[in-house]
């Protein structure tokens, strides 16, 4: 069914044609690229003895004995404490609804904790701090703590498809500068401390990747993978002012916040059980609006069961429909698996030679960013559209955001060059491979679970208490729940997650007495293991 807005668009034309009356220079036109270069070998060099650790090295290297002692009125619980929301107090409130009076009731949705509840309060100073020094003891010991935090919930990360194996100690000389990225990356700024020469580097080797040529894409580091969401869809929105926004029910949640935030009419298609676009359901929407051009966001991964969008498929349909090329753009979000599929084997190709607008995924999810950024590239003919010439930068307003992160770029160019392409096709590979391993241990184990073909998103029956949850750090969505499997998550870590579902589900279920909720509708039959479909 079709929902939409009313559509205000402010703009002529001809007017927005026209040159200002007060033109100005823009710096030179494109920035000197740092270029990525990949190791002759096929792992990637070892750190070096002066970089920082990964998370286990961290681990051995913490010593809080050095750090000094906590003033005596400190209460460490408002650092460290970690409180829980409330447990569901039976497993139908979980799994999709709750019996209330003999009536069905929707399943409620469990927010997290209140963060006021635990905030660290920011006070002043007192008059003689400078000399006791009591100010700095205390925040050092606070920090002490939170890192000590983090490193403990680090170890219980299931759920959330970040990478977390990563070394950059080599940047950290260059953490004590303001980096900004501001404007168009092919143009430089007035404003000097930039990283754009290792940006438009990471940016050509995405195209490559994609196959568009250097003088046919442009594109730009983003802030996260929503804003390169946001920005594809405001592309083909400029591209086609009165085209009508299709994507499936299971895209994120940030492509229909781009239809909000745009006022833009929007078609939610169905989708089959792998979480995947339904086109025979896209044919018919599509047919019901063959006057006015089409949007269309195509999943590479869905969020929840990281499902693959048939990106052809969808193609054959708009042309079977009647659409021409000229009258769609379709934005592929990659979120995660944009940056996998390349090294699948088989898997079909996210490529610029086919009639696709844009690309974006994320960079701190696959490739293992510290901080969230991602990467927008589209076809530089489809940017002027939305590009505008600012004097006071003196360059040119193309992205989202205005300021943008200079030190994302320097990150992202460090991994790409010490990984290279052979490097991220043997983390895909282990990723696969651990995937089909955490299936197999679940379903031995009597637990029904579901594994796209190419995928490391494994979904499972939802766990009956939030405490475990959260403990592991689990995402989940009705009656499911789901691990996604990067290149941090061990074998051992699996093998500590399932042995520990398996002793809880025993309390669960009264050993035996009750029974496993039925997760057909949600994996379907071949994947569920309740007493109905064993």
């Amino acid at each position: 069914m079709l929902y939409g807005f009313d559509r205000d668009h402010e703009r002529n034309n001809e007017k927005s044609n026209r040159p200002c009356k007060n033109s100005f220079s823009l710096a030179q036109n494109h920035i000197r690229r740092v270029a990525i270069h990949f190791p002759s070998n096929s792992a990637p060099p070892p750190p070096s003895k002066a970089m920082a650790g990964s998370i286990d090295m961290m681990l051995r290297n913490l010593n809080l004995e050095t750090v000094e002692s906590l003033p005596e009125d400190f209460d460490p619980t408002t650092v460290i404490n970690d409180p829980l929301p409330p447990i569901a107090d039976n497993a139908p409130h979980i799994n999709g609804v709750k019996s209330i009076n003999g009536k069905e009731k929707p399943r409620e949705i469990i927010l997290g904790r209140n963060v006021h509840t635990t905030c660290l309060e920011v006070t002043e100073p007192d008059a003689d701090d400078e000399v006791t020094g009591e100010r700095e003891a205390y925040m050092a010991s606070v920090l002490a703590r939170y890192r000590k935090s983090l490193l403990e919930r680090t170890k219980h990360h299931l759920g959330y498809p970040y990478n977390l194996d990563f070394d950059y100690g080599a940047l950290s000389q260059l953490q004590h500068f303001s980096i900004n990225n501001l404007g168009d990356p092919f143009i430089e700024s007035n404003y000097g401390v930039h990283s754009r020469q290792f940006e438009v580097g990471v940016l050509d080797w995405f195209a490559r990747l994609w196959e568009l040529e250097k003088n046919e894409y442009w594109g730009y580091i983003t802030n996260c993978g929503t804003e390169g969401n946001l920005h594809g869809i405001l592309v083909g929105r400029e591209v086609f002012p009165d085209g009508i926004l299709y994507a499936s029910c299971e895209s994120h949640y940030s492509i229909f916040k781009a239809a909000r935030m745009y006022r833009m009419d929007c078609e939610k298609v169905n989708t089959l059980l792998s979480g995947e676009i339904d086109c025979e359901d896209f044919k018919a929407k599509l047919s019901l609006h063959k006057d006015k051009p089409a949007i269309i966001n195509v999943n590479i991964g869905t969020t929840v069961k990281g499902a693959v969008d048939d990106l052809d498929l969808v193609i054959k349909t708009l042309e079977e429909t009647g659409f021409t090329h000229d009258r769609f753009y379709i934005h592929c979000d990659g979120a995660l698996f944009g940056l996998m599929m390349p090294f699948v084997k088989l898997a079909p190709k996210v490529s610029f030679k086919k009639p696709i607008g844009s690309v974006s995924v994320s960079g701190h999810k696959f490739v293992g960013c510290p901080m969230p950024c991602g990467v927008q590239i589209t076809r530089l003919e489809h940017i002027n559209a939305l590009s505008r010439n600012v004097e006071y930068l003196a360059s040119r307003d193309a992205t989202i955001m205005g300021s943008r992160n200079g030190h994302a770029p320097l990150f992202l160019w460090y991994t790409l060059n010490r990984k290279g392409y052979r490097g991220f096709q043997k983390e895909v590979q282990k990723c696969l491979r651990n995937a089909h391993y955490l299936k197999g241990r679940l379903t031995s184990a009597g637990i029904g679970a579901m594994l796209n073909e190419l995928s490391s998103t494994v979904v499972f029956e939802r766990p009956q208490d939030e405490e475990f949850t959260r403990k592991w750090q689990l995402a989940c969505q009705g009656s499911i729940a789901h691990v996604v499997v990067m290149p941090n998550i061990t074998i051992d870590k699996l093998d500590d997650f399932v042995d520990e579902l398996i002793e809880k589900r025993v309390v669960w279920y009264g050993n035996g007495k009750l029974q496993s909720p039925c997760v057909a509708s949600d994996i379907g039959e071949g994947n569920c293991l309740c007493v109905l479909h064993k």
